[in-house]
C-alpha cells in the first residue's frame, strides 16, 4: 500500500507545472514583418515597433523597437529622439520605457522579411487569450503606418496576418507549440 507522503510531491509538482507553464504551453510566438523597399529619391530605414495589446487597445507588452542605437554618418546623434514619430506605440507604452532595452530594441532593418521570434518563457506570465500584435512603422521623409493583427494565446497553434499599404507590406503571426 502506497503511503499518502509519498503522492503529496507528485500532486504538488503537477500543480506547481500546471500553474507555471500554464499559458507557456501555446509555445513560441513569431511575427514576420515585410519591409518595402520604397522608391524615393532619399531613401530612409523605417523606425519599428512591435507590441502585443488586448483586444481594447491597452499595451500589454512590448516586444521590439528597432531605430538608430548608435552615432551615424555625419556625426549625427542616437535616434532616441525620433522614437515619439512612432506616435501610437509611444502614447501607449515607449515613453515609459527605458532604452536601449536588452532582447526589445535594436538597429533599423533593411527591407525585406524581417523575423522576430519570442520564446515562450518570454511570454510566461501572458494569460491566455486574445490579443494583437500590432506593428508600427515610421520614416524620416516617409509616411507612417500601423498594423493590427489578431491573435490567441494560450490555444492551439495558429497564423494569422494583414497587410499593410505603404510602409509595411504583409504582418505575419504565428504562435507554435
Amino acid at each position: 500500500m502506497s503511503s499518502p507522503v509519498r503522492k503529496f510531491p507528485l500532486l504538488v509538482s503537477t500543480a506547481l507545472l500546471s500553474a507555471v507553464a500554464g499559458p507557456g504551453l501555446a509555445g513560441d510566438l513569431s511575427v514576420s514583418v515585410d519591409l518595402p523597399r520604397l522608391n524615393t529619391a532619399a531613401y530612409h530605414r523605417p523606425y519599428v515597433a512591435i507590441w502585443i495589446e488586448q483586444p481594447d487597445q491597452t499595451a500589454v507588452r512590448t516586444l521590439a523597437v528597432w531605430y538608430q542605437v548608435a552615432a551615424g554618418r555625419g556625426g549625427e546623434g542616437e535616434g532616441k529622439d525620433w522614437l515619439k514619430d512612432m506616435r501610437t506605440w509611444w502614447r501607449k507604452d515607449g515613453r515609459a520605457l527605458t532604452l536601449p532595452a536588452d532582447g526589445v530594441s535594436g538597429a533599423t532593418r533593411a527591407p525585406g522579411t524581417q523575423t522576430v521570434r519570442i520564446p515562450a518563457a518570454r511570454l510566461s506570465t501572458l494569460p491566455a487569450g486574445q490579443y494583437n500584435v500590432v506593428v508600427e512603422a515610421a520614416r524620416e521623409q516617409g509616411g507612417r503606418e500601423l498594423v493590427r493583427v489578431p491573435f490567441r494565446w494560450g490555444g492551439n497553434a495558429g497564423r494569422t496576418s494583414a497587410t499593410g499599404s505603404a510602409e509595411l507590406g504583409t504582418v505575419s503571426v504565428a504562435v507554435t507549440r
